[in-house]
């Protein structure tokens, strides 16, 4: 019997630490050239955590290492949603194609969370129609401070009868109080910014009582940029005047030589008032919304050694880096560390094929206009450079079986080898290389020493690109057919890039 209990101990510690979210679910109507995405929204890096076919009868399954409990995007057919997802849970989830991931239908221990972040939601923009800011902005200090305090009290209100409501976690309960402060510490800059205007007193101040009720809302500020995206662009918000003002005082740089992300470093160094945290996380925003692309690929260098010397962070670090190679690639030179196999089953390094200059081909059935734009596209490349070069066609299906399926579909009598990188695009191997879903079809070329050369290119008919294999095999380059680009997809945005 102890055995027995000592067992079944271990198995619910097991259960309680697990990281993994279970998914699955039916989309009615779905598509298997659409796929679904789920992408954690805090960390600097917001790339996909899971990748997920939906099969012929709409069913799709999947899992992943969930980094934290919180916020995630769930993206389909270029909509996106919020979903909030814990450690260990299973996720059950339901849709008709045509309207998820905007409508959806969650079963499971993850629907209570969900239900209350919905209905919390929508309680909170019911109540904030009923406030009428214009009489608000012109009331006295006190009388503002007294009626902000009473609009607080209410919105926590709103969401702790909510939680009850749904039984929702304590935890949720917590994120969705300190989320709504983003929108609340609004309102007091708007009463800071405006209350002079509107009282005709361009000699307005706040003063002590004011700075005390801002600061109170301010506690957890580094928990609160580290875990809450929408706190953290509101503060950067705040900056975004100060640190414009500092770049025009800049001496001028040649078009094309500033990194915005590098003057904004400079910047932050300046500014002692901001913790460790808070920079790191602002720079970090700034880098992924500015500097780090592929057509910034002369500047990797560079680039990685601002991440060294600006940030203090070793987990932003690493994601940085990460993100690195996936928007700007690998450095050129570099050889390339991805096994694949082929359809013999017999594996070999990406950066093993030598004797010849290489084009490398990624791809997946469920690329759009795979079949007609992209593959013609392709053919008239090995027309035209024949045997100058090796052509190396890796395939990131699912499974062995799509691969195969695949591979002769598409490139049926083409010269060159096919390729399949075991477990598809979710596999480790996959990522750690920098490949996702956004990412392909995508080109990469090697020199014939098996070195990556140039940058990566997502279009056939990007300009470098030809010239690129010119310097590669001695043949001018001549534009291929005519074929629709692949939408990559940025890290999100909400600003402009020279803005922090």
């Amino acid at each position: 019997m102890k055995h027995y209990l000592l067992v079944l101990a271990m198995a619910l510690v097991a259960v309680s630490c697990s990281k993994k979210v279970e998914i699955k679910g039916k989309l009615t109507g779905g598509s298997p050239l659409e796929r679904i995405e789920i992408i954690e929204t805090s960390s600097v890096s917001t790339l996909p955590l899971l990748n997920m076919g939906v099969g012929k009868n709409g069913e799709f399954t999947g899992s992943f290492d969930a980094p934290k409990n919180g916020l995630y995007v769930i993206t389909y057919g270029g909509g996106s949603n919020i979903i909030y997802l814990k450690k260990g849970q299973t996720l059950d989830i339901q849709g008709v194609g045509l309207s998820f991931p905007r409508e959806y239908v969650i079963t499971g221990d993850a629907k209570p969370n969900n239900d209350f972040l919905k209905d919390a939601q929508t309680g909170f923009e019911t109540y904030a129609l009923k406030i009428n800011m214009e009489e608000l902005i012109k009331k006295d200090e006190a009388a503002f401070l007294k009626e902000f305090k009473s609009i607080e009290d209410s919105v926590y209100s709103i969401f702790e009868v909510s939680a009850k409501k749904f039984k929702a976690d304590a935890d949720v309960l917590e994120f969705k109080k300190q989320e709504a402060k983003a929108r609340l510490l609004g309102v007091l800059d708007g009463y800071a910014q405006m209350h002079g205007q509107a009282t005709s007193n361009p000699n307005f101040k706040t003063g002590a009582e004011f700075k005390k009720a801002k600061d109170l809302m301010l506690t957890n500020s580094d928990q609160m940029i580290r875990d809450y995206p929408m706190f953290r662009e509101y503060q950067l918000n705040l900056l975004n005047a100060d640190f414009q003002k500092y770049r025009q005082n800049l001496p001028a740089k040649p078009e094309g030589e500033e990194l915005i992300s590098q003057t904004f470093a400079q910047y932050l160094a300046t500014r002692k008032d901001i913790s460790a945290v808070a920079k790191d996380y602002f720079f970090a925003y700034v880098l992924t919304q500015s500097d780090l692309n592929f057509m910034n690929s002369k500047n990797h260098d560079r680039i990685a050694t601002l991440i060294d010397e600006t940030v203090s962070d070793a987990k932003i670090k690493s994601d940085l880096k990460k993100l690195q190679v996936v928007l700007m690639g690998h450095k050129e030179g570099q050889v390339p560390e991805l096994k694949l196999q082929d359809t013999a089953g017999k594996s070999i390094n990406l950066g093993a094929i030598k004797s010849k200059p290489s084009l490398v081909v990624f791809y997946a059935s469920w690329n759009p206009g795979i079949a007609l734009s992209t593959v013609p596209a392709i053919k008239d490349v090995t027309s035209k450079y024949g045997d100058k070069l090796n052509y190396v066609f890796v395939n990131l299906d699912d499974t062995k079986e799509q691969f195969e399926k695949t591979s002769a579909a598409l490139f049926k009598g083409f010269p060159g080898t096919q390729y399949w990188v075991e477990g598809g695009i979710n596999a480790q191997t996959a990522t750690q290389f920098g490949l996702y879903g956004f990412k392909i079809p995508s080109y990469v070329m090697l020199d014939k020493e098996g070195k990556l050369f140039a940058r990566p290119f997502f279009s056939l008919n990007d300009p470098q690109f030809g010239e690129s294999l010119e310097s590669l095999t001695g043949i001018k380059p001549q534009a291929p057919t005519a074929l629709v680009p692949p939408v990559v997809e940025a890290a999100p945005q909400t600003q402009s890039a020279t803005q922090p």
